[in-house]
């Protein structure tokens, strides 16, 4: 049974009715169809209309009903229904006429928005401050949860990056990147760069790159003890006036000797890895000390050391050899280079730091460059995308002895726009050739 209208005016077109009125007589709403007028609360953009009534729509998108805007025209000078004009097509002006600033930013996606949020209603109690108003960590995913101590936000559950997902660090004379990657779900590498004093006060510059064994068993823990580990004992022997080359095989032993100490520790599957095999911790191990006119490499694995001499005529070079299936098949002659890199056994290792590893047998070298270059010292993750010295030094930026940082920057890069299929770490330092006396055969910096 039909209601008694109890609208003063149409809802639909403002028309004046009389209190019996069942149909609007100008535009024909059913005033059966609503029991009486609406009430006074703020409407909001999820309850508005589709299609408001002109003298509505600016009330709409303000977000009040009773707000005194002035009513549009119902229809124009031809008879058709006025147009409505959206908010954002006029210009606004601040409540003292003067024009709003221009907008700087936008942070949501250009598309108009499918299902919008309400607009705050003003009667709802305050919202509680934000973990970054209380000096909290945020969450990247909804910008206001607080993380807790798993690394989840309480707020939408969404799990935070790992502080070694990516990471960079620079020195005046070395720099280094690492990232995870693009299908690790964390980074397995891990690095370390310095410098200490020698005893006759001239610059050793350290860069060390550690990359874990996925095969084994924490292999993060691996790359970050034996980095720590390498550097720390660096630092000890360099100022002593122990010779580079010697200073690093012991380093590299000291490093060793810390991932041992991991397989003593019982360690617990996670949620990535419940079905993996509790084997000992392990990782490999490169290093480059710059020091004294010096180029000192030391390795286990299959980490690099690649020479890039700033004058790009000159040929560069890769210091290191692996420690590999694939470098005994050609080191042996049984397959070529190109065969034995073809291979799927060619990145099995035969060298790392770990309990379980065979006989240590650290390598290390010396050079003496006659002219100035970057040394870059890179886990397997970037030289994959960049194998021989020609492809790498073709990737190196030509102002690298100057922004190693951006260098670094740029071959990370490199090895992700590749494809990013493993964790990837590169240190980069640049090599002054020293003042000599008269007759000396090299050039000055």
């Amino acid at each position: 049974m039909s209601q008694m209208n109890q609208w003063a005016a149409c809802p639909s077109c403002e028309e004046p009715l009389e209190p019996g009125d069942l149909f609007c007589g100008a535009c024909g709403y059913d005033l059966s169809a609503v029991s009486g007028p609406p009430d006074a609360r703020p409407t909001t953009v999820a309850e508005a209309e589709p299609e408001p009534a002109a003298g509505e729509a600016g009330a709409a998108e303000a977000g009040t009903g009773a707000a005194g805007w002035p009513a549009a025209p119902d229809q124009d000078s031809a008879g058709n229904r006025a147009p409505v004009q959206s908010a954002a097509d006029v210009p606004g002006t601040e409540s003292d006429g003067g024009e709003l600033p221009p907008q700087v930013r936008r942070d949501d996606p250009p598309e108009p928005d499918d299902y919008p949020l309400p607009a705050p209603d003003p009667r709802a109690p305050a919202a509680p401050a934000t973990a970054a108003a209380e000096g909290g960590k945020v969450c990247v995913a909804c910008r206001t949860g607080r993380i807790d101590g798993e690394g989840y936000c309480e707020n939408c559950g969404h799990a935070q990056p790992r502080e070694r997902d990516h990471m960079e660090q620079e020195l005046d004379a070395v720099a280094a990147v690492s990232d995870r990657g693009l299908r690790h779900h964390r980074n397995e590498d891990a690095f370390v760069v310095s410098s200490v004093a020698l005893p006759d006060g001239s610059p050793a510059v350290v860069a060390v790159v550690c990359d874990g064994v996925s095969s084994a068993t924490r292999p993060d823990e691996a790359s970050a003890a034996a980095a720590s580990a390498a550097n720390a004992a660096l630092q000890v022997s360099l100022p002593q006036g122990t010779h580079p080359q010697q200073a690093l095989h012991d380093a590299i032993v000291a490093a060793s000797e810390a991932v041992n100490v991991l397989a003593t520790v019982p360690a617990q599957a996670t949620e990535h890895e419940p079905h993996r095999h509790q084997n000992a911790p392990a990782c490999t191990l490169v290093a480059s000390i710059v020091a004294g006119g010096l180029l000192i490499v030391g390795w286990v694995g299959d980490s690099r050391v690649y020479w890039v001499p700033d004058d790009r005529s000159a040929q560069p070079s890769r210091l290191t050899e692996d420690d590999s299936w694939a470098a005994q098949m050609v080191a042996t002659g049984l397959l070529s280079e190109a065969q034995a890199y073809a291979d799927e056994r060619a990145h099995a290792i035969t060298g790392w730091l770990g309990a379980d590893a065979y006989e240590l047998e650290p390598h290390t070298a010396s050079f003496k460059p006659d002219r100035p270059g970057v040394v870059v010292v890179c886990s397997d993750g970037l030289w994959n995308y960049a194998e021989s010295a020609d492809e790498m030094a073709q990737v190196v930026t030509t102002d690298a002895g100057a922004r190693p940082l951006h260098c670094a920057q740029v071959l990370v890069g490199h090895a992700l726009d590749g494809g990013g299929h493993d964790n990837v770490t590169v240190a980069v330092l640049p090599f002054l050739v020293p003042r000599q006396g008269a007759g000396s055969g090299y050039k000055e910096a």
